[in-house]
């Protein structure tokens, strides 16, 4: 059965889409930790991160790095907190999360609950700084 990131990647599910090649895809998580909280996936549907062939995997840390970057760029934070859960949607997927503390990687911690007008914006700096990265 089709995952619900699988689903985003068909076009049938909208996403605050960050970025995207070929194989990833990168987008905001709609109940996030924090502000500029990302998902970033292969757009091949498998379960288990260490389930992922070696060419996938690492152009996925290569891709994930990329965009952890343009968070960083975009979003005022300590660090890119990176976890991999794994747990709550069956694809493989990274979350990228602005940090200033380590209890801001908390999952047990309330959600925010941000409006479309505030994830668009979220996106379009992201996405903009993401194009500096590139450069």
């Amino acid at each position: 059965m089709p995952s619900i990131f699988s689903k985003i990647v068909a076009g049938e599910i909208p996403a605050h889409i960050v970025a995207e090649t070929v194989e990833f895809l990168a987008f905001l998580d709609i109940a996030p930790l924090a502000i500029g909280h990302v998902l970033v996936i292969p757009k091949k549907e498998v379960d288990y991160l260490f389930d992922l062939d070696d060419e996938t995997y690492t152009g996925l840390q290569i891709f994930t790095k990329i965009i952890a970057t343009g968070i960083k760029k975009a979003i005022p934070c300590e660090r890119i907190g990176v976890t991999v859960m794994g747990l709550e949607v069956p694809h493989a997927h990274i979350h990228l999360i602005p940090i200033n503390h380590a209890d801001d990687m908390n999952f047990a911690r309330p959600k925010l609950k941000l409006s479309q007008e505030e994830l668009v914006d979220i996106t379009a700096n992201i996405k903009a700084a993401l194009r500096t990265v590139e450069d």
